[in-house]
């Protein structure tokens, strides 16, 4: 479509081109026999006259040709402004250049029209012209001041091209609105509101202006809120979830959920997301709010009313209190190492568990640093990581109910490796101070503990294959270490095999 019509265009210049072009040539074989007409018709009664006569026709005659070559060079001047700016262009020219274009050439024309008149009036000085009409141009000059102030901000915008047409812009004093046109006088925005908000270009000029440009993907934030007791990690999948799908976000980027502060009444949150239309945020923030008040009804996330709660303190009831503690035993009994334990002394070892919850990528424990208790996973996953000469490296993965830092909790030694959180994850710490009066009041655990651990550090290491020996040696020692860490005493017959 755009070939057949450049090649019509074409075809129009080529004629109009040609048919001026043949005209200026052929003129002057009308001219001259129109000159010899005059001066024989009139100068045969008087000479005065036939002179006059002959003057005429050849004033009118410069004056045509005047015509003709202004009409030369406005044919050529549209065609190459439309091959240049429509044809070769067309993907980066936009409607804001246009005042460009018509100011150049109307300065092509002028600067034409009098080279073409210096040529056929040699004798008409035009400086003298100009000279004459300065007080009648500082006249219309200040008559005219506005409307020059906004033209030259106008050429001075649309040189820069801070916006097109179709770019949202926002204004610093007068809202945001839809770019719809630019003129020389002016740009036209419409608001949200559907009113169309004219500006001058003088005014624009001094305004803060940010653009949001139909060719970007720009991104947009929506703020809200959830109580204390609901999970970061949880919220920031169901938030992430609940709306990249929706209509108008853009799927070439991950929507960002991240806490922005630790309010008075919950946790404040932002989610950051890309628009495809940015015309459109209105009806999208909204949407977005909507998907997640659902997502959050769904999964029974809580939104914090703005209030001021007074909490009375009362003691938990026996029952509840029971239950978790029943919870935690039952955990604990099936971890391998608290098998030669009573009920009760689990019980007991239950009543003084804390629990700990990490977010996903956080350090739970750190390698090299003295440790005085283990942990049992309640919930989650956790990464064991060694350091391969400066490098991380991820040797084991434990998930629920396996257990970890039992070496440093029972002999003292350092942590071997870092422990990091995969997803976020729920512990129950078991510190040192809580084993010893178990052990106190029942030494002969000690020696159960110490074989069940041995035999699960040797299934662990790659020196499956050595001697009963060695192992019997290794029970020794740490059998050793947990006496004198835990403060026990051999009874009489006792050994450390």
């Amino acid at each position: 479509m755009a070939l057949e019509e450049f090649r019509k265009r074409g075809l129009i210049f080529v004629v109009v081109a040609g048919l001026l072009s043949l005209a200026l040539v052929v003129f002057p074989f009308i001219v001259d026999p129109l000159r010899t007409w005059a001066a024989t018709a009139f100068g045969a009664t008087d000479s005065m006259m036939g002179l006059t006569a002959v003057s005429l026709v050849e004033n009118i005659s410069r004056i045509i040709k005047v015509l003709i070559w202004m009409a030369l060079v406005v044919t050529i001047v549209r065609f190459f402004d439309y091959f240049i700016f429509q044809a070769v262009f067309k993907s980066t020219q936009n409607e804001v250049s246009s005042l460009l274009r018509n100011v150049f050439s109307i300065i092509i024309y002028i600067v034409a029209f009098f080279i073409i008149f210096q040529s056929q009036f040699p004798d008409i000085p035009l400086a003298p012209l100009f000279t004459g009409s300065t007080i009648l141009g500082i006249v219309v000059g200040l008559a005219l001041q506005d409307t020059l102030g906004n033209l030259f901000s106008g050429i001075a915008l649309q040189a820069d091209q801070p916006f097109q047409i179709g770019d949202v812009v926002t204004l610093s004093t007068r809202g945001a609105g839809l770019v719809e046109d630019v003129s020389w006088r002016g740009v036209k925005i419409r608001t949200f509101q559907n009113k169309l908000l004219v500006i001058s270009n003088a005014v624009l000029g001094k305004e803060i202006i940010e653009v949001a440009r139909k060719e970007d993907t720009n991104a947009r934030i929506v703020f809200f809120s959830t109580s204390y007791h609901d999970s970061p990690a949880v919220t920031q999948t169901v938030v992430r979830e609940a709306i990249r799908a929706a209509e108008n976000v853009s799927t070439k980027f991950r929507p960002v959920v991240r806490v922005r502060n630790l309010g008075m009444d919950g946790i404040e949150w932002e989610v950051k997301y890309w628009l495809d239309d940015y015309s459109r945020f209105n009806d999208t923030d909204a949407l977005v709010r909507e998907r997640i008040w659902y997502a959050f009804q769904r999964e029974h996330i809580t939104i914090p009313y703005p209030t001021r709660t007074l909490h009375v303190e009362r003691g938990r009831k026996a029952e509840d209190v029971e239950t978790k503690l029943d919870m935690v035993a039952a955990r604990l009994s099936n971890v391998p190492i608290f098998d030669p334990l009573s009920e009760e002394e689990v019980a007991k070892l239950a009543a003084n568990v804390k629990k700990r919850v990490y977010a996903a990528g956080e350090l739970i424990v750190r390698y090299g640093t003295e440790g005085s208790s283990m942990f049992v996973i309640d919930r989650g996953r956790v990464g064991i990581q060694i350091n391969d000469n400066g490098t991380k490296v991820k040797v084991n993965e434990l998930g629920e109910s396996e257990f970890f830092g039992e070496m440093s909790l029972l002999t003292g030694e350092p942590r071997t490796a870092d422990v990091v959180a995969m997803v976020e994850t729920e512990v129950m710490q078991i510190r040192r101070s809580s084993l010893k009066p178990i052990l106190e009041a029942n030494p002969l655990l000690a020696q159960s503990i110490t074989d069940i651990v041995a035999e699960r550090r040797a299934s662990l290491t790659a020196s499956q294959e050595q001697s009963m020996a060695d192992q019997a040696e290794v029970k020794q020692g740490m059998m050793r270490s947990i006496r004198k860490l835990f403060g026990l005493t051999k009874r009489k017959g006792e050994t450390d095999e």
